[in-house]
């Protein structure tokens, strides 16, 4: 449920996230690498099919077939260039690993709870398929500000 003010927390055409930090580290793992921390069961089940698709593709990176997290993140932060791609596919798994633990064992909103959509207590993103891929879209300035943010960071990091 949805009006021009709030969203049910069991909204699926969003996804709702609050800035945080994950527990542990990642350097690979590109959910892991963001400080978006998802707070509702919709968000949750989102973000894991996301990294469960994402992980089937493949790229072929140093003549070895390496997972889209791992190609991803080469592609993202150059300086994974320089370390062994068989040191790179332990350190993916293991980190698919523990963010999906993490993941799991989040404190979440309850399905009935409500967030207003002028919040800047948190990140709002509308889910919208466009053709056939889904898309999200900053539904509020907060989170329009944090995603042009993270897109520099994104950046800055690959050195772009």
């Amino acid at each position: 449920m949805t009006d021009d003010n709030f969203i049910k927390c069991n909204n699926i055409n969003y996804a709702i996230y609050k800035i945080g930090n994950w527990k542990n580290n990642y350097k690979i793992n590109i959910i892991g690498t963001s400080n978006e921390i998802p707070v509702t069961n919709p968000t949750k089940e989102h973000v894991l099919k996301n990294m469960e698709q994402i992980r089937l593709s493949e790229f072929n990176i140093s003549g070895k077939q390496v997972n889209g997290m791992l190609g991803l993140a080469i592609q993202l932060n150059p300086s994974l260039n320089n370390e062994n791609i068989d040191d790179l596919i332990k350190i993916e798994q293991e980190e698919f690993d523990l963010i999906s633990k993490e993941i799991a064992d989040l404190d979440l909103k309850n399905d009935e709870d409500i967030i207003f959509i002028d919040s800047e207590e948190f990140l709002i993103y509308k889910l919208e398929f466009e053709g056939h891929s889904l898309s999200s879209k900053p539904a509020n300035d907060f989170t329009k500000k944090h995603h042009m943010d993270e897109i520099k960071r994104l950046k800055n990091i690959s050195g772009n």
